[in-house]
């Protein structure tokens, strides 16, 4: 039988779910999220900018989350500045993507793709940045993959992490859907 997902734009409904997940793929939960984002911080991403969840039998197997850079200056977050220290974007219209998260259960079907181009039909012609840290060799070949350009490097707590940049319009995200 094959499975029904469901990409969606989060809302406050959303949030036992990313946390769930959050939780469970923490790096010391032998996941590879590099950060634990609060319930408060979550909910204030929501106000700001697209936040991406992918649901199978309504339980949540992936999402992905961004923020604005003005949101973003709200915050102290080192490793976000150190990213920033590395890359300047272009203009200020930019915006972090991620982290991203899908459960173990569906990794390699596709899902992160499918966020992807969900957030890109939401917030097109934007440039997005991220990182991802180098021995997260299945992130770095799914996000080079997507299409995203590595743009930097910086290192952070004696890790190297990579930062990758794109800039898709809406169109061009359904046509890598097809």
């Amino acid at each position: 039988m094959a499975e029904n997902i469901d990409i969606k734009v989060a809302n406050v409904m959303d949030l036992e779910g990313i946390l769930k997940l959050q939780s469970e793929n923490q790096i010391s939960q032998g996941g590879t999220l590099s950060a634990e984002l609060s319930r408060s911080q979550i909910e204030e991403m929501m106000t700001d900018m697209p936040q991406i969840v992918a649901y199978i039998n309504d339980e949540i197997v992936g999402f992905l989350l961004t923020t604005s850079q003005a949101a973003n200056r709200k915050r102290q977050v080192p490793i976000v500045d150190a990213m920033f220290t590395s890359y300047t974007p272009a203009n200020t219209d930019s915006y972090i993507y991620g982290p991203v998260c899908v459960s173990q259960s569906q990794r390699g079907k596709g899902l992160a793709q499918m966020m992807f181009n969900e957030l890109l039909y939401r917030a097109p012609n934007r440039e997005g940045i991220l990182f991802i840290k180098s021995d997260n060799e299945s992130s770095l070949r799914a996000h080079e993959k997507m299409g995203l350009k590595k743009v930097s490097i910086f290192n952070f707590n004696t890790a190297v992490f990579h930062v990758f940049s794109y800039l898709f319009s809406s169109n061009e995200a359904k046509e890598d859907q097809q």
